[in-house]
């Protein structure tokens, strides 16, 4: 019996030292797949000619395009640079497919952020796209970019939006990654207890594991061209987080409201549809949340003891 992805290798990974990209490497190679996942050191994704001729090299069957400068913070800061970069490195990744590797698979790896505040829940792939930060607007081009070389160049290119995901290995730069990271510190630290401080903990967001995300990324590669969305379809409230990580802490965690950290135009509610994903491979989430948790205080605890 086959599983997805047996018609994938070589496979060749962008964005492979990354959060979901490492977990992405780690299933391919699980899967006995060659893989080529050449750190930014060795390949400048901002080099056309670069990447280029790495992909000739891999001769890849498959290749996955997560490289991203993905913070929504970082990209209010910087938005030329994100917008350009992110956009740079994506056609640089589809011209070296047209002209190196025509017949392999492509997944290009977009965002949830791309819909922008729901007008109906769940969110389908049918959906406008209406970004509402620079990263956003970013992806939503990069997308768009993508499609068209399916549509205009012919090429195998599959468009995954995934939501929320969270898990061993991820920044602080998101939620689930700082309030694990907070603990493991408290921990370290010998203290009795922890303060998390947070903005609105309603907000309710779809989140779903890294290690589950990966094995969509997987399993939509072998798909028709198209857009597939990535999610759980349920929503999580920031609060219910907290709850479960007190749960496995070995400290006690107590929470704090930082004024400061109240966006006054929060979207109460994110969560998507993965049906069209689900309908056409199988693929559902496998881990539940509390294990996601568990599994990224466990990640920032190694980190920080090493």
């Amino acid at each position: 019996m086959t599983q997805a992805g047996d018609g994938l290798g070589p496979a060749f990974v962008t964005g492979g030292g990354g959060f979901a990209g490492s977990h992405l490497v780690t299933l391919l190679r699980e899967r006995g797949l060659d893989v080529a996942a050449p750190p930014h050191a060795e390949l400048d994704l901002l080099d056309g000619d670069a990447v280029a001729r790495a992909v000739a090299a891999a001769a890849p069957g498959s290749v996955f395009h997560l490289a991203a400068l993905a913070s929504v913070e970082r990209s209010w800061e910087a938005p030329r640079e994100v917008l350009r970069e992110n956009l740079a490195m994506t056609v640089n990744v589809l011209e070296a497919v047209r002209s190196a590797a025509p017949a392999a698979a492509v997944l290009v790896a977009g965002s949830g952020e791309v819909y922008g505040p729901p007008a109906q829940l769940p969110v389908a792939e049918d959906a406008p796209l209406a970004p509402q930060n620079p990263y956003a607007v970013s992806k939503a081009a990069c997308d768009l970019l993508a499609g068209q070389y399916a549509d205009g160049r012919g090429l195998r290119v599959v468009r995954t939006r995934a939501f929320n995901h969270a898990g061993p290995g991820q920044s602080d730069d998101y939620v689930v990654g700082t309030l694990t990271r907070q603990v493991a510190q408290a921990e370290l630290a010998g203290h009795a207890e922890v303060v998390l401080r947070t903005g609105n903990v309603e907000a309710r967001r779809d989140f779903t594991d890294v290690r589950d995300v990966v094995r969509a990324y997987v399993a939509a590669a072998e798909l028709a061209p198209g857009v597939y969305n990535v999610c759980s379809g349920d929503a999580v409230a920031v609060r219910m987080l907290i709850e479960l990580l007190s749960e496995v802490a070995e400290v006690e965690v107590r929470h704090e409201i930082d004024p400061e950290r109240l966006r006054p135009n929060d979207v109460p509610e994110v969560r998507g549809s993965a049906e069209r994903l689900r309908g056409l491979t199988g693929w559902a989430p496998q881990i539940e949340l509390e294990d996601t948790i568990s599994a990224a205080l466990a990640g920032w605890r190694e980190r920080l003891r090493t």
